[in-house]
């Protein structure tokens, strides 16, 4: 996560906040989204904070209302025209451009989650400074003119890591169950949200702040149906923010529904929501002052189905609502980058807008999951499992890097200022981006020959079997497993039954060998293939080094509970392996050792070029290996530099892994996240102005396997999709 940065990038939000109400106190109905496909035969409502009672504005009143199959705001009717903007997805030096785009893309209200994880990143360690300050992008919302949804969980799903829950939930023990009335879970979110809702208590719209619905829980009828659970949300909402609030929920995707089994109709990159009665009834709790919204494939026509929504909402107390109109999708590592048409998106939202529906755009803006917060979803089990990108691009309107020069932006704003009663902002042009060139980078170092710097030796755990990264207290990254075997007279094989989410397999013939063991290949979740491994001479017991990748914990379904790390026993043909050490790693530590304690670098980049190519060959013929992996090699740290001219702007860049395998990267410290050319689609990652600084900038890259040849990445102007085996790509 990133620290240390004001909201705002230093930017002073000056209008004082209203303390004091006016009038007699407004009712918030709690408003929850369920799921409705055009086939689902019932519709059913979501649970909602509420009393019964009914306001009426006398003209001066501030309040938010459902009245007359409508919205009310300040006691006159009101559409919603909102979209997603993540405030943890975009640097606080952001913010106000990316809202100031959503503004001129036409949009009157702001949706975002909130992650339970970014916030209480280790038990009771609160964190609401730098992208973490939501307080600060709630009220810069609010005085660029916004009103706010707002998604407080404790899930959010989002394509976060873990759906938002900390990782340090599953290194608890006995193993808490999620999303549950469970006691020990219940007390955490309890302790959670008592930090967080009375943060956001003065924020409420009836308080004077911009929040007009509040969320709690998400997608709760595709996982269970603990009404307990539900109702304790509801209590706890209650307790910190009163009986006058609005909630809304988010829906299954068809994605999801086709995964767990259930037939819809898909149109390219689009959504359906619902798809059975008992989903959308496992998620409800019926009562009074209960508002149900609907959600649908954008294809789709949306007024059957909020024909269909009344008779599951009060009289007068069902306005028409799309919580998640979709403007794209996300996207997996190995899938071709996912798009949707501008043309097609625009006269979906048309058709709701045009009788007085309401809509908010899922993303407005996506923007990026730096560091290691992208998520990921698995299929029929829990080994079907597909990573996100670190790219949260989205195809939104507004994209990455904040571009509205393109179709989508065009057309969904042409569409959308027919609705407004107000003229729309000018569109901004696009920030203009810098191609700092090609930058040279040097090998500084091997995995192994830094182990005892990236995990002290104090940290090391030592068992009989591996042991789970969380339980080691790793929350994301990498952990190395350490064993030995008696040497093999005949290649062995090597399973791991259970590796979440890929291993990197080594052998030496010492485990305190301070060279670098050699690469024998890689097991991975997915695939889960044995390992043939190599016939080598030792004077003694052979080194195992397995290490082990978290690529992102699961964030929907029944298999959230995503421990990382090995997590069965690891068998060299047939005999399970005991004695285990593991290593949490920490690249931090690297960073500022290798800053305060320059590591001796390797060689100078021709000869580090001439050692790779050689080391290439001499690896291929000593050992058999499959084409994908003739090209890998070991571990190592690479550092390069490019200079940023005093007299010129520091601009966004893209930096450009054509070349590479597989790795992650950071520029002056800052984690932008991983790189995979080698299984796409991305190609770059998103280097963020503010990140930057004039004169010297420094990348330091971790590549798991084998670097650009000519040692070299390129800093573009574009972002580049276009990565992987053919058959990701268009």
């Amino acid at each position: 996560m990133v620290r240390g940065r004001g909201g705002g990038g230093g930017r002073t939000i000056r209008k004082r906040w209203m303390a004091s109400k006016k009038g007699l106190k407004l009712l918030l109905a709690l408003l929850t989204t369920v799921t409705l496909t055009s086939f689902a035969p019932a519709l059913a409502p979501f649970p909602v904070l509420s009393s019964s009672r009914h306001y009426l504005s006398s003209g001066n009143d501030r309040g938010f209302w459902i009245a007359d199959d409508m919205f009310w705001k300040d006691g006159q009717p009101f559409q919603i025209i909102g979209g997603d903007v993540h405030y943890f997805r975009v640097l606080p030096e952001y913010w106000e451009d990316r809202l100031l785009r959503a503004k001129a893309l036409g949009l009157n209200t702001i949706q975002t989650y909130v992650p339970w994880n970014l916030h209480e990143p280790a038990p009771q360690k609160w964190v609401f400074e730098g992208i973490a300050d939501i307080e600060s992008f709630l009220k810069l919302a609010q005085e660029l003119g916004f009103l706010v949804m707002l998604r407080a969980g404790p899930y959010i799903c989002a394509e976060w890591d873990f759906g938002g829950f900390p990782a340090w939930l599953l290194a608890i023990e006995p193993a808490l169950k999620l999303r549950s009335s469970d006691p020990e879970f219940l007390q955490l979110v309890e302790r959670w949200w008592a930090v967080l809702l009375p943060k956001m208590a003065p924020l409420l719209y009836e308080n004077g702040g911009p929040i007009i619905m509040v969320q709690v829980e998400n997608e709760f009828g595709s996982y269970g149906d603990d009404k307990k659970y539900l109702h304790h949300l509801v209590t706890l909402a209650r307790r910190h923010l009163g009986n006058d609030i609005v909630l809304h929920g988010r829906e299954l995707r068809e994605e999801e529904i086709e995964k767990k089994g259930r037939r819809g109709r898909r149109e390219r990159r689009y959504t359906t929501d619902g798809g059975s009665k008992d989903t959308l009834e496992n998620g409800t709790i019926l009562g009074e002052g209960v508002f149900s919204a609907v959600d649908f494939s954008t294809g789709d026509n949306p007024w059957p189905i909020f024909k269909l929504q009344k008779k599951y909402n009060a009289p007068g107390k069902s306005p028409a609502l799309s919580s998640e109109f979709y403007t794209g999708w996300l996207t997996h590592w190995g899938e071709q980058i996912a798009e949707t048409d501008a043309n097609l998106t625009a006269a979906a939202l048309q058709k709701i807008l045009s009788r007085n529906g309401s809509a908010v755009l899922y993303m407005a803006h996506g923007g990026t999951n730096f560091e290691f917060f992208s998520g990921a979803n698995t299929g029929q089990n829990e080994s079907d499992y597909k990573a996100d990108l670190t790219s949260y691009d989205y195809d939104a309107p507004i994209k990455e890097s904040g571009d509205v020069d393109n179709p989508k932006f065009k057309a969904l704003r042409r569409v959308i200022e027919t609705y407004r009663s107000v003229a729309l902002p000018p569109v901004p042009s696009n920030n203009k981006r810098a191609s700092y060139g090609l930058v040279e980078v040097s090998k500084i170092a091997s995995f192994f020959e830094v182990l005892d710097t990236i995990c002290s030796p104090m940290e090391v755990v030592e068992a009989e079997h591996p042991i789970a990264m969380e339980l080691v207290g790793q929350m994301f990254g990498f952990v190395l497993y350490v064993t030995e075997y008696p040497q093999k007279e005949t290649s062995s094989i090597l399973s791991i039954p259970k590796v979440h989410d890929r291993a990197q397999v080594f052998i030496s013939c010492s485990v305190d060998d301070n060279g670098s063991p050699i690469y024998v290949g890689v097991i991975e979740r997915w695939s889960n293939k044995a390992l043939a491994m190599p016939k080598i001479n030792c004077s003694s017991n052979i080194g195992l080094f397995v290490l082990v990748e978290n690529l992102g914990r699961v964030n929907y379904g029944p298999y959230m509970y995503d421990r990382k790390g090995i997590l069965s026993p690891v068998i060299l043909d047939d005999v399970v392996l005991h004695q285990w050490k593991t290593y949490p790693i920490s690249f931090q530590r690297f960073i500022n050792h290798s800053k305060d304690n320059p590591i001796k670098q390797a060689a100078n980049s021709r000869i580090n070029k001439i050692l790779i190519q050689n080391s290439l060959k001499d690896h291929s013929s000593r050992f058999t290996f499959s084409p994908k992996e003739s090209i890998s090699e070991e571990p190592g740290f690479y550092k390069g530099h490019f200079y940023v001219d005093p007299r010129n702007q520091v601009r966004d860049t893209f930096i450009s892994f054509s070349g590479w395998s597989k790795g992650i990267a950071f520029v002056n410290n800052f984690n932008i996240g991983r790189f995979w050319p080698l299984f796409g689609p991305q190609c770059t990652l998103y280097v963020p102005a503010p990140i930057l600084q004039h004169g010297e900038n420094v990348v330091v890259i971790l590549e798991l396997h084998a670097p650009n040849p000519d040692l070299t990445i390129e800093l573009v102007e574009n972002p580049d999709f276009t990565c992987g085996p053919k058959h990701h790509q268009k």
